[in-house]
Order: structure tokens, then C-alpha cells, then sequence
């Protein structure tokens, strides 16, 4: 067994006991960095020199016995969202291109704290704005399982180096399914937390009220590990929360009897792939097997989910991203007459196609006359869907369905018709418009061979029935985490520089 073929949690207990060095996993995960990614395209920043200079410093401290987490040594990615103080941090875009914060992400400085080597900043969709990660200005990333396929998104990235084991779990960010979308495309394990879990200072913002950092791993106990570290109250972030009862690995527990778990049938119905139909269905039954009572049942609202929360996101897009005027950082058109146009010609340079359409969109829905009629009904809804999940929640300790209503779609298939694109967002969105925890985990893969995922949702701050019920089908199905073969992708290598 290589270093790579280790979780998290494992590699964590082997430096702990000197049979590692940090310095050794760093490179082995460095090593298959720079062997797939001329292929996979996982990271907009890799950065060997600095993840080295990371892991003697923490075998130093390792050695003085100053830290002894779980995760100490573990070499880790971060989306390309998040802050690293003198680091890149590009969101995929042209616009930030030259980027370098000159402070650190609140969930990365935890993750700093615990030990873990940043390899990185991983690929994304520009400005999480897409779900397959091809709008990304850097170009596409590749799904490790069959690189004509996209690995979804926004988090596309962080998934695709975590299958391909590039390295042993990153840190995605969630708007709409943009952390459990991809993980079930990739074969992973990734959460998106209650709203206000993880603080959001750092994040560089899409939607506010639906945007919560989370964490994309190889196997559940290793999500429960890594939500343990990233969850904190935060006074730089006003929507972050205090909690009481982030020991997140204590729920860990192979046992769901008398756990109620409902299915709606309006996440089973027409638009959903045959395939991953039956293996959700097939893990429900495993599930149910193992003592928790499963049940068929109404949600209702879900058609509603999509034009709510585009219309939301997209306002507060058009909000957020008017910042990025090429005046105090980022990129600068070269050529302009004045202050307007300059503003003019360096948006339209600086954005892609996809950003400009939810900007136009946001700006559309908020305008005079239009904001009655589309954005504050869409909050309407928002509370009226809200309302529905605590109906359900009710009756139900947890809801299961799909994460994706198909597995991985092919490169290039998506982009020539957005609404589409959008629809596939069907069974992740409601859960930002909740603010509820959500996590996709692997339940088996289609006659292609590409990963399925099974979505369960919590009500607010039971992250913890969550982690358990997805453990225990863990445990029961003695699912072990699949990466892309190896030679695969050194023939893919050799056979695009021969092409090149």
C-alpha cells in the first residue's frame, strides 16, 4: 500500500507514529500532481516550493510535540475562492488573474492550525458560477474517471484531486450544489455544512446568503475529520454561528435503528437516469437492512427551486462581483478614453460569458420595476421552501435522493445550453435556499463506469445523523474509495503531448 492509497485520517495516525515524514507525503502527492495534471487540469496554483517549505516547519513541530491532531501532515487543496495571504487566488477568472490577498481565509487558517501542507488552489468554475467546471479561464478540469468527461462543479477541482489522488482532501465551496454535485460525479465524499458553520471570511463571495465553505474527501470518516477542523465561530463573519457540538467524529458510529429517512418522490421521477435511480434506491435499501425506517413521501416546492434561486444567486452576484472595477486590484484593460470606459472594457475583458449572463440577470431582477415581481417573490419562495423542509423534518431525521439526476455529462455538452446546465441543479439548491446540511456520498457507478452519488440532507445543525447514517452505509457496503487508474492517465499524458 503507497502513501497515496491512504486516507487522511490514516496518513495522520502513520506520521503521528514517525513511519511517515510530513516531508514524504507532501511529495508523493506533489509527484502525482505533476504526473496528472497536464491531463486532469485540478489546480490553478500548484505550488511544490511552498508545500515543502510547510512540511518541515510541521515536522519540526511535530517533533517538539507542539501539534498532535489528527490531520497534522496531511497534504491538502483549497478551491480557488479562498484567500492565502501572498498567494494567487484567482477564482478562475481573468479579472483576478494577478490577484494576491494580503490575508488568509478564515477555514484555511484552520486547517493551518491543524497541521494540514496547503498544495495549493484548485480549479473551479469563474467565480463558481457553472456546474462542470469548463467556464474556469485557466481551461476545463477533466474527471479522473474518464477524462472526457467534466468532474462538475463549481468545485470541480477540489473533486478531481481528490479521485485522482492528487491530494488527501480538499476544501470546496457550496452555493447550489457546487461541493456535492461534483463529489458525486468524482467518486468522493464532500458536505456542504449548516449556513454559518464555517465562517465565510475569506471566501471570495458568489451568493451571500447561500455561499458555506465544506469539506471534499476520500471516505466519510476523513469528511467528519475535516468538518471538525473548519467549523468555528468567527466574529470577522457576521453570519457565522456558535456552536456547541462541532465533534463532528464522535458520530461516526456504524448504527442507524430507528433512524427515519424519507425519499420524495419528486426527486425520483421523470428527468431522473435510470442508473442512478437504482443505485440510490439500492442504497436506501442498505440503509434500511441495517434498522432505519425508510419511507416514500410529498415534498413539494421542488419545481419552484430553480427559478428561486437563480434569481436569487444572480442578484447578489450582480452585487458582489461590482467591486471588480480594475481600480484597487486585479486586471486593467489597457486602452481606455476615461473612468466609464475603462469600467467598460475592462468588465467586459475581464469576465466570461457565463459570469456576464448572471451579472446581467442579477442586475435585471433587482432593477426598478422588476424587483417586486422576480427577486422578492423569490424570496417568497425561498421561505416557503424553507417551510417545507421543516414539515418534512417533522416526521423525518434525514432526506435521501440523488445528488445529480445523471452521472457525469461528456466535455463540451453542457455550455451550449445553460438552462439545462441549470436544471441539473434540481436536487442540491433547495438546501443552500434552507440552509441546511447536505452530503453526497458514493453508492456505486454506471455501465460507463463513472461514479454515482446519494444525497442526504439534514435539518439544520444535525451534520452529525448525517455523518453517521452515510457511515454506517460505509461500514455496511465496505466501500473503499476508487481512484482513476494510474496508467489511465499516463497513456491520456503521453497520447495529448504526442497530439501537441
Amino acid at each position: 500500500m503507497g502513501i497515496l492509497d491512504f486516507t487522511a485520517l490514516e496518513l495522520g495516525q502513520k506520521i503521528q507514529k514517525k513511519e511517515i515524514s510530513v516531508r514524504e507525503a507532501a511529495e508523493a502527492a506533489l509527484e502525482r500532481a505533476k504526473a496528472a495534471e497536464p491531463v486532469i487540469n485540478s489546480y490553478v496554483t500548484l505550488d511544490p516550493e511552498g508545500a515543502l517549505i510547510q512540511a518541515d516547519e510541521i515536522q519540526r513541530k511535530i517533533d517538539a510535540g507542539e501539534l498532535t491532531g489528527p490531520l497534522v501532515g496531511v497534504p491538502v487543496a483549497v478551491k480557488d475562492n479562498m484567500c492565502i495571504k501572498g498567494q494567487l487566488t484567482t477564482c478562475s477568472s481573468k479579472i483576478l488573474s494577478n490577484f494576491k490577498p494580503v490575508y488568509t481565509a478564515e477555514a484555511v487558517i484552520n486547517m493551518q492550525n491543524a497541521g494540514a501542507v496547503i498544495l495549493g488552489k484548485t480549479n473551479m468554475d469563474e467565480f463558481a458560477m457553472g456546474s462542470t467546471t469548463e467556464t474556469s479561464y485557466y481551461g476545463p478540469t477533466k474527471n479522473p474517471h474518464n477524462t472526457s468527461h467534466v468532474p462538475g462543479g463549481s468545485s470541480g477541482g477540489s473533486c478531481a484531486a481528490v479521485a485522482a489522488q492528487e491530494c488527501f482532501g480538499a476544501l470546496g465551496s457550496d452555493t447550489g450544489g457546487s461541493i456535492r454535485q461534483p463529489s458525486s460525479f468524482c467518486g468522493v465524499v464532500g458536505m456542504k455544512p449548516t449556513y454559518g458553520t464555517v465562517s465565510r471570511y475569506g471566501l471570495v463571495a458568489y451568493g451571500s446568503s447561500l455561499d458555506q465553505i465544506g469539506p471534499i474527501t476520500k471516505d466519510v470518516s476523513d469528511c467528519a475529520a475535516f468538518l471538525e477542523v473548519i467549523a468555528s465561530h468567527d466574529p470577522k463573519d457576521s453570519t457565522s454561528i456558535r456552536r456547541d457540538d462541532c465533534r463532528f467524529t464522535e458520530a461516526l458510529v456504524d448504527d442507524v435503528k430507528g433512524m427515519k429517512i424519507g425519499i420524495p418522490r419528486d426527486y425520483m421521477g421523470e428527468g431522473l437516469d435510470d442508473e442512478v435511480r437504482k443505485a440510490v434506491m439500492d442504497a436506501a435499501k442498505v440503509l434500511e437492512e441495517k434498522g432505519a425506517v425508510v419511507e416514500e413521501f410529498d415534498l413539494g416546492l421542488v419545481k419552484y427551486a430553480i427559478p428561486a434561486y437563480y434569481t436569487i444567486a444572480s442578484a447578489e452576484a450582480s452585487s458582489n462581483l461590482e467591486r471588480f472595477d480594475g481600480v484597487k486590484y486585479g486586471y486593467r484593460t489597457a486602452e481606455y478614453e476615461d473612468l466609464h470606459n475603462m469600467y467598460k472594457k475592462t468588465r467586459s475583458e475581464g469576465f466570461g460569458a457565463e459570469v456576464k449572463r448572471r451579472i446581467m440577470l442579477g442586475s435585471f431582477v433587482l432593477s426598478s420595476g422588476y424587483y417586486d415581481a422576480y427577486y422578492l417573490k423569490a424570496l417568497r419562495v425561498k421561505a416557503l421552501i424553507k417551510k417545507a423542509f421543516d414539515s418534512a423534518f417533522e416526521k423525518y431525521d434525514m432526506i435521501l435522493g440523488p445528488a445529480a439526476p445523471t452521472t457525469a455529462p461528456e466535455l463540451g455538452k453542457s455550455l451550449s445550453d445553460p438552462l439545462k446546465m441549470y436544471l441539473g441543479d434540481i436536487y442540491t439548491i433547495s438546501v443552500n435556499l434552507a440552509g441546511l446540511p447536505g452530503m453526497s456520498v458514493p453508492v456505486g457507478k454506471d455501465s460507463k463506469g463513472l461514479p454515482i452519488g446519494m444525497q442526504l440532507i439534514g435539518n439544520v445543525f444535525q451534520e452529525k445523523k448525517l455523518l453517521r447514517a452515510a457511515y454506517t452505509y460505509e461500514c455496511a457496503t465496505e466501500k473503499q474509495f476508487e481512484h482513476a487508474a494510474e496508467m489511465d492517465m499516463e497513456t491520456e499524458t503521453a497520447k495529448e503531448a504526442h497530439q501537441a
